[in-house]
């Protein structure tokens, strides 16, 4: 903190108050609001928190208008380029890289992990076919935080160290375990010679070819490390709120979990195989389908383009970009998916060609091209959110080792606008 402040007066009592302003390394500086309601009796008011600082946090950065994600200060694209998803995690939780032997030893921790309780296959099998992935992995994370409910402190850090390992190695785990309940294949087990991508490929497409299954590890190890984290969105910020109660870990992922299901979020990807297969099932062109979300008229959108945070191209979309394109190189005609990746590239060339798209900045983003290499991988799409799950479970638990070591600690509480009723008085029912 500087001595740099701002001053608000009441204009109806004249009463002012001096605020100050903590500096931040990148991005807007921020307005310390704590004394506000102490001093002059008022509260701040920020529907969706869209300018408000619910934390400190030295994990991710992001300028969306410069188009930039940061993970501990080293550019998404540094990382993707030369890293992986184990060393990332690594990074996210410990702020620095790791040499040789901290990451050996880092994955060695997760690989004994990896062996999951078979009891949680029983309670896999408990559920419809049918169901959600989504609905399947939240109840494989409850019921996690049942089976080591006894033995919760927070406070200890061997203890979240261990949780910290045991929920990156167990979730993609239990994510190739619920893709294959719901295709109903053998459950497989995971091995630990391998990274969690090379598992999760090895134990959810056992019958590919090994050289399907290199190309698929890799794309996979980087959609993962693309999706680790993203600063304080509605699933992190679900579980630093949940977190801050104490509950089990394993219970606060579940709740980021059940954020992340909401189409708004992590479902998007979903949205844009959607699009594509509505687009090949018609029978008009692409073109039709571009004058259409031009015409502000028509509510028809095209998904997968534009971001929230991002008015500039979204950073993980040109990284992923290189992947889809490398993995359709792949698909000889006869593929049943090649119509729809065909699509995807003529939607790809007008949203960077064309000035409307361009001017506006409906760049395709993240979602755009997960969502197609993840079709291409052969990942049915109830269960990209799951992937999503899957690798943002790191970025959760940097959040929350992070938040329980702030000295600032304690139960969040968000406070209201209340706009219901005065004082009413009951009336007995025969009166009323």
């Amino acid at each position: 903190m500087t001595n740099k402040k701002i001053t608000i007066k009441d204009g109806q009592t004249n009463n002012e108050i001096d605020l100050p302003v903590l500096d931040s390394i990148l991005g807007p500086d921020v307005v310390d609001i704590r004394s506000l309601e102490k001093n002059l009796g008022y509260l701040s008011h920020d529907p969706g928190f869209m300018a408000t600082s619910s934390c400190e946090s030295k994990i991710t950065f992001i300028d969306g208008n410069e188009g930039k994600l940061w993970y501990r200060g080293y550019p998404i694209e540094e990382l993707a380029e030369n890293s992986s998803f184990v060393e990332t995690a690594y990074l996210l939780l410990n702020d620095k890289l790791p040499n040789i032997n901290e990451l050996n030893n880092f994955s060695n921790d997760i690989s004994k992990s990896m062996n999951v309780d078979s009891s949680v296959l029983n309670m896999i099998k408990v559920f419809d076919k049918n169901s959600h992935p989504m609905a399947i992995m939240t109840a494989c994370l409850t019921y996690l935080s049942a089976k080591y409910h006894s033995d919760i402190d927070i406070q200890n850090k061997d203890y979240r160290y261990n949780s910290t390992i045991n929920l990156i190695a167990a979730v993609p785990i239990m994510a190739a375990w619920i893709l294959n309940f719901i295709h109903d294949n053998d459950f497989g087990q995971p091995n630990q010679e391998l990274s969690l991508a090379e598992n999760f490929i090895n134990m959810s497409f056992p019958n590919i070819s090994e050289e399907q299954k290199k190309l698929s590890s890799k794309a996979m190890d980087i959609i993962f490390l693309l999706h680790a984290d993203h600063e304080q969105n509605a699933s992190t910020s679900t579980v630093r709120l949940s977190g801050s109660s104490e509950t089990s870990p394993y219970a606060a992922i579940a709740a980021g979990i059940s954020t992340l299901w909401g189409p708004t979020h992590g479902g998007a990807n979903e949205a844009v195989i959607n699009m594509l297969e509505e687009i090949k099932n018609s029978d008009k062109d692409v073109e039709y389908y571009i004058n259409m979300a031009k015409d502000k008229e028509n509510p028809f959108r095209l998904m997968g383009f534009g971001h929230r945070i991002y008015k500039n191209y979204d950073p993980r979309a040109k990284i992923i970009q290189k992947i889809a394109h490398e993995y359709l190189k792949k698909l000889d005609e006869s593929n049943p998916n090649k119509p729809l990746f065909d699509i995807a590239m003529k939607l790809e060339k007008y949203a960077l060609e064309d000035d409307y798209f361009v001017s506006r900045k409906l760049y395709p983003n993240v979602d755009f091209y997960s969502g197609i290499v993840l079709k291409a991988i052969g990942v049915p799409q109830s269960m990209y959110t799951v992937i999503f799950a899957l690798a943002r479970t790191v970025g959760w638990v940097a959040h929350w080792n992070e938040m329980i070591e702030d000295k600032n600690f304690r139960i969040g509480r968000p406070r209201q606008l209340y706009t219901g009723k005065s004082k009413t008085s009951y009336i007995k029912i025969e009166d009323r």
